[in-house]
């Protein structure tokens, strides 16, 4: 294929000796993958908790840092989107699938199961449930995502570099950007972002099985699930065929849409004022115990450990895995925005939106559950949400709806995916061709489906945590990079506070 580059060869290589094992043995890839999982969260689950913090620190110092002024981009060159379409692509690309799956599961899970710190079902383990799903899907996810995006946007627009990974390296790599040593990295990037969205896409076509279930009795199996991931393929392949200012921008669009209807009609159906009371209690909690949760490690507490093993170290490794695609995406699209206008809508905005959603489904879980009429937590995780609103008014209407966002987000995801992984393919290219695009996406599709395949949401997980761990060496580098690059930028513009006259020198 024209302007493919060895990275497409050795990745599709890579990805396509797992596929044939995962069909091969997938009982055997299960139990060797949870295996390779468990050593990497019981050894260097330190490492994540404290790489993650050190990005949010970093990313909240260049808000409020000079730096902030810099725009990624040309002097004078302006947004080629607007605020509303940027922050609904970047949206649907960095969350998507995640929010509808979670959304009242996660809340829910935490309350009725296994609380981090409070007595199952007690109204300590309330607020504890919704504060550390706060922690989860707050300031740290999207400060991953800010880092590598900026890293990408910045050296792509503003220095002119091929929008690849490895060419964020460029102050530390030097002549090396363009040898075996770049191969490497992008390798890793591409492995990572293919096994992070296949693993989401996997999520959201067990959770539209799980709607049809409720709606029309359909079984939950593999084979539905094929059979949903075979149909959204060819969904998002059209959408990937025509082009990213035309498919992802309307989709993302949608996105929106029918994210804010849902949202608000499970407001107006579900326990409004405890809803209200939740979110700014939580809030409050979260801002005050957020340094003490991005540490928390419980070396002494082998079931608290456990705990945090399993989500905590779980979704950092899902945001790392996931940084590449996303932070290569919203780069893509936030050409012209300065430093601080582009860290502050990639990481706050998206953060309080996602606080009111989780407040929102998760508080409505919770109260279903305390009503005594159904036991939620007899239901599969991707059967959580159509449970509850079966016990809400309008509960056909929300299922679809539900149903619908969570095939749009598919599609969006999966075509953003198809997009970046063709330009990370394609020495950098901001125009993949369509044939790259469709490999990429089949190979998604099968991926998702060998994951489920072969252990279902938890070979899924163990997937995401494997792919995750070199990328992020990949990332201390880039956040040492940027900064280099920035703090050069920074003197050659003399940005900042100019320096006072020393007694004695006449300044005329």
């Amino acid at each position: 294929m024209r302007k493919v580059s060895n990275v497409f060869w050795i990745s599709a290589a890579i990805l396509l000796v797992a596929v044939i094992l995962g069909v091969a043995t997938p009982t055997n890839f299960e139990a060797a993958t949870a295996n390779i999982q468990a050593f990497i969260t019981s050894s260097f689950g330190w490492y994540y908790l404290i790489l993650v913090t050190v990005i949010v620190i970093f990313c909240l110092l260049l808000i409020f840092s000079p730096i902030g002024a810099i725009r990624l981009g040309k002097p004078g060159e302006k947004p080629e989107y607007s605020k509303t379409t940027w922050f609904a692509m970047l949206f649907s690309a960095g969350m998507g699938i995640g929010l509808v799956f979670w959304g009242a599961a996660e809340p829910l899970s935490h309350f009725a199961n296994n609380p981090p710190l409070a007595k199952p079902g007690s109204n300590d383990a309330i607020k504890e449930s919704m504060r550390y799903t706060f922690f989860h899907w707050g300031i740290h996810a999207w400060a991953i995502y800010g880092l590598v995006a900026l890293s990408l946007a910045y050296f792509n627009f503003r220095k002119d570099k091929p929008g690849l990974i490895s060419a964020t390296l460029g102050p530390l790599l030097g002549k090396h950007t363009e040898g075996k040593i770049a191969t490497i990295i992008d390798i890793i990037a591409v492995t990572a972002t293919v096994i992070g969205v296949a693993t989401t896409l996997g999520f959201g076509a067990a959770q539209i099985n799980g709607g049809l279930a409720f709606l029309f009795d359909i079984p939950i199996n593999f084979t539905v699930q094929l059979i949903i991931i075979i149909i959204v393929t060819i969904l998002f392949l059209m959408s990937a065929w025509s082009g990213l200012s035309k498919g992802i921008k309307y989709l993302s669009n949608a996105n929106l849409v029918l994210a804010v209807l849902l949202l608000v009609l499970v407001f107006i159906a579900g326990p409004g004022l405890f809803i209200m009371n939740m979110f700014t209690d939580t809030l409050g909690k979260y801002v005050q115990n957020i340094i003490q949760m991005s540490f928390r490690i419980a070396p002494l507490n082998p079931d608290h450990r456990e705990w945090i093993n399993d989500w905590t170290i779980f979704y950092w490794a899902w945001w790392i895995s996931w940084s590449p695609f996303v932070g290569i995406f919203i780069a893509r699209v936030s050409r012209g925005r300065t430093i601080r206008e582009f860290l502050i809508g990639v990481i706050l905005l998206p953060t309080i939106v996602s606080f009111i959603w989780f407040t929102v489904f998760g508080t409505t879980g919770i109260d279903v559950q305390q009503s005594g009429n159904v036991d939620l937590t007899q239901f599969a995780t991707e059967e959580v949400l159509f449970a509850i609103f079966n016990q809400l008014p309008i509960s056909s209407v929300l299922s679809i709806v539900a149903i619908l966002l969570v095939g749009t987000f598919f599609i969006t995801s999966a075509d953003s995916a198809t997009f970046v992984l063709g330009m990370q393919t394609t020495y950098g290219s901001l125009t993949p061709p369509n044939r790259v695009k469709v490999t990429w996406g089949i190979l998604l599709a099968a991926i998702a489906a060998i994951l489920l395949r072969s252990g279902g949401l938890q070979a899924l997980q163990n997937a995401l945590i494997i792919a995750a761990f070199p990328f992020s060496f990949i990332m201390i580098l880039m956040m040492i990079s940027l900064y280099k690059a920035l703090i050069k930028e920074k003197k050659e513009l003399g940005l900042g506070p100019r320096p006072k006259a020393k007694k004695g020198i006449n300044k005329d």
